[in-house]
């Protein structure tokens, strides 16, 4: 139950056909979730290349389905026939939702959903999967707000459960009551969220990454951090998971965090550094890790030459026992940082509360389930001991780890995080 709006009395909407703009692996995996749930889905690309390219993830995709048992072949078969390319929007008129896929360039998908408002029935719903533009950013340019809606999916969109359902003040309730119907039938687990820069899970989560990165140019091998960071839990550390998401989608969103945030943020240049060379992660074959022609990775040798140079630009003084840091001051390094900005989304009523918080942050970010999700992990923790070492933190290297307000009266009142936020208004 989502309060205040599945308890209006308003029934979803069915989804009888959807569109999918953008074919790459994200827009690929929503189209096969679609299909899946025997949706007829519209795949549209901008050519016949990337179309064709998109056509075959998802072929791949319902493939690997049927060969580990999830689903028998003759469903594979009925998904793959639901699924039209297209490269217009000709046969938008008569779609129930489009779901917006592109990557992350505000221009682009501005134009994008003003071509859309156009092309599409007066009922459509106007959903985009940006996993970090506000989007009242990228709906500047449409009349329809009411319609206007995230949808944003996690990485592989046909196997992740979660389903962020992003809303801004001008969205509808039938909208977003039809948005939670879809998840239902795509069984995906939705939390609503208000609409800023980054949402719920990967605002909470845009430190993990920077923290990694202070910390390798203080002068801490990347590999270890990444050992450590495994080890705490997470599948895969947060320079391997740089890899798996490609350095330009990388770049694009530190970008955002920036120009959102930047009392708070550690800009390396360690990545930029990897990209001016052609390092562009796993699809390259090579970035912080090497890939010899497999998803295997393997340390790179040549890593040593980019992290001199990111160290020597990061202007940090590193103290001498930075070389005698332990595993348990590396992960609380990296994920201090996120508890206080989770603390921030808590306090600025983004989602309805820490147990949406908790959730999202298992099934999006594959958070450890069995520590309980971020903001329980925190109040296991302890907010006096967080706000502490963060505070310590700031002085030696700077505003990136400044506690924020709402953890530093968790921290002095001895109240946890789960009653988060402490004034009593309204959620979203």
């Amino acid at each position: 139950m989502v309060p205040g709006i599945t308890d209006r009395g308003l029934i979803p909407h069915p989804i009888r056909k959807a569109a999918v703009v953008g074919g790459a692996l994200m827009g690929s995996g929503i189209a096969t979730a679609l299909a899946l749930s025997k949706i007829p889905v519209i795949l549209k690309e901008v050519d016949s290349k990337q179309l064709d390219a998109g056509i075959r993830k998802i072929h791949a995709n319902l493939k690997n389905r049927a060969s580990s048992g999830k689903i028998t072949e003759e469903e594979a078969r009925r998904s793959i026939a639901l699924v039209k390319g297209v490269l217009d929007y000709e046969d938008f008129y008569n779609v129930d939702i489009v779901i917006e896929a592109v990557t992350e360039n505000i221009p682009l998908k501005q134009k994008i959903f003003y071509e859309l408002e156009q092309a599409c029935p007066s009922h459509c719903i106007l959903a985009t999967n940006t996993s970090s533009i506000d989007l009242e950013v990228i709906g500047a340019n449409i009349k329809s707000q009411d319609r206007l809606i995230g949808a944003h999916f996690f990485s592989p969109a046909h196997v992740m459960r979660l389903l962020e359902i992003v809303r801004t003040n001008k969205t509808s309730l039938q909208t977003i009551v039809d948005l939670l119907g879809l998840s239902k039938s795509l069984k995906k687990v939705p939390v609503v969220v208000k609409s800023s820069p980054g949402f719920a899970v990967n605002r909470v989560f845009f430190p993990y990454g920077m923290g990694a990165h202070l910390l390798a140019d203080l002068g801490v091998d990347p590999y270890r951090i990444d050992a450590v960071i495994k080890s705490f839990g997470m599948p895969m550390g947060p320079f391997r998971m740089a890899d798996l998401g490609g350095f330009q989608t990388g770049i694009l969103v530190g970008k955002i965090w920036l120009q959102a945030y930047p009392d708070r943020v550690y800009a390396s240049q360690l990545m930029n550094l990897m990209y001016n060379d052609k390092r562009l992660g796993e699809s390259s074959g090579k970035g912080y890790y090497n890939y010899h022609g497999s998803r295997k990775e393997h340390p790179a040798p040549e890593l040593k030459q980019y992290l001199d140079r990111s160290r020597k630009l990061s202007g940090l003084s590193p103290p001498d026992k930075i070389a005698d840091i332990t595993d348990q001051e590396i992960t609380e390094m990296i994920f201090f940082p996120v508890i206080n900005e989770a603390c921030r989304v808590l306090e600025e009523k983004v989602v309805i509360s820490s147990s949406d918080l908790d959730i999202a942050s298992v099934l999006g970010m594959a958070f450890p389930a069995y520590r309980g999700g971020i903001a329980f992990w925190g109040d296991h923790i302890g907010a006096g001991y967080i706000f502490s070492k963060l505070l310590n933190w700031t002085n030696m290297y700077g505003n990136f780890f400044k506690p924020s307000e709402a953890l530093e009266k968790c921290a002095t009142q001895k109240i946890p995080l789960a009653q988060l936020p402490l004034q009593g208004a309204s959620r979203l």
